[in-house]
């Protein structure tokens, strides 16, 4: 009986270890990269000018990186003086440090108009991980900002930058990082997270590097990479590198336009991307295994370059190309629902949508069933060129960033 009970605490700690161990992660679009943050009790209409603006920086450098939030810090990517920077705020708003990584992304001919930082950081416990657009990734202590280590994915991994420089926001596990270097040995590559060692590297299918951050799909039998290259939806063993599946897209815009980061839910895979008459949204069936995928649907008029695709209570949710914000049915891919002049990136809390707009509004949508309606919007006002970065929401503040400003506002 006393060693039952013995045995019993020991798993108690474990699963309480554990669950302490799953909140230690701040990332691209919330801990499970689905664009779904667990706040509470927000609020349900704004000001006409909009939530309280609490602080604003206009000195985090050009860019489009999204922050991340901790409980005690606030980092971000920006480039000054053509050098990539990660920042580090308190928050309220104070900088605490900033650090270099290298040289940072300005492109040629059309990329040429879209120059500064690309990726979100990834904050794994005490250490930040972060890639610039030039393709070093950087290993920096979280309370000081001194570098932990580095490498540069095309001269260290054998990588290829693409047309419009590297974009993923690294996905970090209890031991590796994961990258998309893109070259034609070393497509894929998994990194010791406190060493940079290479652990493995998978030639997958050669296809060059597109815009994606990777989802990890955690099953029974294995943990599942799911990324995109220029061409395809990839599925690999994460323990080894190993390539498990592929999904063709069926054609390809510029450099291949799949920046978003696939969802994954209750045994099936949603995305969807911007080709001109590829796939553009559309779910497939993963294997208890995780070694094939069946696509089930697709709906070739939802097209959504780098918005975000999101599942909430049984209905799926994107922007479109069309100016649309549209509700899915998750069975058919059929649109049962819209909004019009709604073209940019969402994210979902507390019951509301909020969909930040590349015209500048930021909008809160409430859902009730399939419908959607906008209560209450404002525009921003300050930063610099488009309304590319994704919003974030962390201890009821919401986090908007426009170029060279990151805002903060009260919404609760």
């Amino acid at each position: 009986m006393e060693n039952y009970k013995t045995l019993a605490f020991l798993l108690c700690l474990t699963a309480f270890a554990f669950t302490q161990q799953s909140q230690t992660i701040s990332q691209w679009r919330g801990i499970n990269r689905d664009g779904i943050y667990q706040e509470k009790n927000l609020l349900k209409v704004w000001p006409d000018a909009g939530p309280k603006l609490l602080w604003l920086n206009e000195e985090i450098g050009h860019g489009y990186s999204s922050p991340v939030v901790t409980s005690k810090q606030l980092f971000i990517n920006g480039e000054i003086d053509s050098v990539s920077h990660l920042f580090a705020f308190d928050l309220k708003g104070k900088l605490i440090w900033k650090s270099p990584n290298g040289a940072e992304f300005f492109g040629t001919g059309y990329s040429a108009n879209f120059p500064g930082s690309r990726s979100a950081p990834t904050v794994y416990n005490d250490l930040v991980y972060v890639c610039s657009g030039m393709g070093r990734i950087a290993c920096f202590e979280a309370a000081s900002g001194k570098e932990v280590w580095a490498l540069d994915m095309v001269g260290n991994l054998g990588g290829k930058l693409n047309m419009f420089g590297y974009s993923e926001s690294l996905l970090v596990d209890e031991k590796n990082v994961y990258c998309y270097p893109g070259g034609a040995e070393s497509n894929v590559v998994a990194l010791d997270k406190f060493t940079g060692k290479v652990i493995w590297t998978s030639k997958a299918l050669s296809d060059p590097v597109s815009f994606c951050s990777p989802l990890m799909v955690r099953l029974p039998e294995r943990n599942v990479l799911v990324t995109l290259s220029r061409e395809y939806m990839l599925g690999l063993d994460a323990g080894n590198g190993e390539l498990l599946w592929s999904h063709k897209e069926d054609s390809v815009k510029l450099e291949g336009e799949h920046c978003n980061t696939p969802i994954y839910a209750d045994g099936f895979i949603y995305s969807v991307s911007a080709d001109n008459n590829g796939n553009g949204a559309y779910k497939l069936e993963l294997a208890p295994d995780g070694k094939m995928v069946k696509e089930l649907w697709r709906n070739v008029n939802v097209k959504n370059a780098m918005g975000g695709i999101m599942k909430i209570e049984g209905k799926l949710y994107c922007t479109s190309d069309d100016k649309k914000l549209k509700c899915l049915d998750p069975e058919t891919g059929l649109v049962v629902d819209s909004l019009n002049n709604m073209r940019g990136s969402i994210i979902f809390a507390d019951g509301h949508l909020y969909c930040y707009t590349d015209n500048g509004y930021v909008n809160l949508i409430k859902l009730s069933g399939s419908k959607m309606e906008v209560v209450s919007k404002f525009k921003i006002e300050k930063g610099t060129k488009e309304h590319f970065a994704h919003p974030v929401i962390a201890n009821g503040i919401l986090y908007i960033r426009h170029g060279n400003a990151l805002m903060a506002y009260e919404i609760r």
